[in-house]
């Protein structure tokens, strides 16, 4: 047996396939796992199922990789974490963020990755493996085909004959008594054109995903973890545009603490600008300052060089100086953001934009703590355990139960509401709306009612039990 094909990156990446064919035990948990994901996934975005799943697809990868090590288990259970939030919530924008996000833990799992750029690369190896695995499956398949034994092909034509057996003599019971039939009903869903394509897909879906990982598994790839590359840059080189930035972000910090000393009236009377422009217009800028400062950062710790105590000191100084600046930044966004949805409302755009800028300050409090000894190594899997981390935190506060929440305390003090957009909100918000006036309440629980057809096992959440009886004793109609 030939070893697998090397896999390498460089400037582009390159991904040889292995030598030799998917071994028949490959295939046989690229097939448990699709017969996994064709039974158990729901038509619903979130659900048991898909937790279901995700533990049989962990199962099929630890019996694959055998020892597990540290990091593997850490970037292992951060994965099935995020997707366990399918058995809790409902929101399907929710669903759509962490189950990227388990793909993402569960490809840094398989493949590791100690640079931001190899945990990057890392971290989409499952998605690019699953297409680069369909030849290697294929001539397993075919290698199978070729070993089949007489046995194999007797234990084959047994199976075929039960399910003819079965497919005859369910009917029949079924139509001969009616508690029978009702049992089969609940537990058999009902097979049509549209039911047979949506199980073919998800097994499709689950099975390439699964061989994906397979050959990860297999064929793992060297990802990008080499040390800094030497700087040729002297201190004036990048000093200097680092510098400008901090006497600039300094200045603002400065009149960031006359407004807060000031107040709102001070702000209003001097950039002569209406509360809600102020607050909302500059959190996005802000945002922008704060992601495109960690690039420059990201820029000088690559490049700037460490040779001498001198040049360590201006590194230590000059980005120590700037994080803390961009603290004060982060503050003033996530203090103006606040501000406005107290006074116009809370969203899931505005809390979850307000939450990211949460992380970028975790970010740059990491980057301070780095630049006192200058080790850095631990740093790039902080960032991207500290996101999926906070993505799983977030998941966990229930964010729509949340907005909605405030949004009910903001009518009883002001007796404004936006009824229109709280019916857009999921299950997970109904045991707050439940609490709206009659005249707003059944319009508001209108969006929560939208996913509650579905009663199928595989669909099953907490948000979507917990809002039944509540829309069950829902007083009134929609208007």
């Amino acid at each position: 047996m030939h070893p697998p094909a090397v896999i390498t990156y460089s400037t582009v990446m390159h991904w040889e396939k292995p030598a030799e064919p998917a071994p028949p035990r490959t295939l046989l948990a690229i097939g448990i796992a699709g017969a996994a994901g064709a039974i158990a996934l729901p038509e619903t975005s979130s659900g048991i199922g898909f937790f279901i799943v995700a533990i049989v697809c962990a199962i099929v990868a630890w019996r694959a990789m055998g020892r597990l090590k540290p990091w593997t288990i850490v970037w292992g259970t951060l994965s099935l974490s995020l997707v366990a939030v399918t058995v809790f919530r409902d929101a399907g924008w929710l669903f759509d963020a962490c189950l990227l996000g388990a793909i993402a833990a569960a490809s840094l799992a398989v493949t590791g990755g100690r640079s931001i750029w190899g945990m990057l690369l890392g971290s989409v190896t499952i998605v690019l493996g699953s297409v680069l695995a369909l030849p290697w499956v294929v001539r397993g398949v075919g290698a199978l085909r070729r070993k089949t034994t007489r046995k194999t092909l007797r234990l084959t034509n047994s199976l075929l004959i039960s399910a003819a057996l079965l497919v005859v003599f369910v009917p029949l019971l079924a139509g001969a008594d009616a508690a029978f039939a009702k049992i089969l009903a609940n537990i058999v869903p009902e097979v049509d054109g549209d039911f047979t394509a949506r199980t073919v897909f998800t097994f499709v879906l689950v099975a390439v995903g699964t061989a994906g990982a397979s050959l990860v598994i297999t064929a793992p790839p060297e990802l990008p973890d080499e040390g800094r590359p030497a700087s040729r840059l002297s201190v004036m080189e990048w000093a200097m545009p680092v510098g400008i930035l901090v006497i600039l972000f300094a200045g603002f910090a400065a009149v960031q603490f006359t407004a807060l000393f000031g107040g709102i009236d001070y702000v209003l009377d001097t950039a002569d600008v209406s509360f809600a422009t102020y607050a909302r217009s500059g959190f996005w800028q802000l945002l922008a300052v704060t992601v495109l400062t960690l690039g420059v950062v990201a820029a000088v710790i690559r490049w700037a060089p460490r040779r001498t105590s001198n040049d360590r000191a201006w590194l230590r100084g000059l980005l120590g100086g700037l994080s803390l600046l961009v603290l004060v930044i982060v503050a003033s966004a996530l203090g103006r953001m606040w501000t406005y949805q107290q006074a116009y409302g809370f969203t899931v755009l505005r809390l979850s934009v307000e939450a990211f800028e949460l992380w970028l300050g975790l970010v740059y409090v990491m980057i301070l703590v780095a630049g006192v000894r200058l080790e850095a190594r631990w740093l790039p899997r902080a960032i991207i355990g500290s996101a999926l981390a906070g993505l799983l935190v977030f998941a966990v506060l229930n964010p729509e139960k949340l907005i909605a929440q405030h949004n009910v305390q903001r009518l009883d003090a002001t007796g404004h509401i936006d009824v229109e957009y709280l019916s857009r909100l999921s299950a997970d918000a109904a045991p707050a709306l439940a609490k709206l006036p009659l005249q707003h309440r059944a319009c508001a629980l209108s969006g929560a009612d939208i996913r509650m057809a579905d009663r199928s096992w595989q669909s099953w959440n907490v948000s979507r039990a917990t809002a039944r009886p509540i829309l069950a004793t829902n007083p009134g109609r929609c208007y």
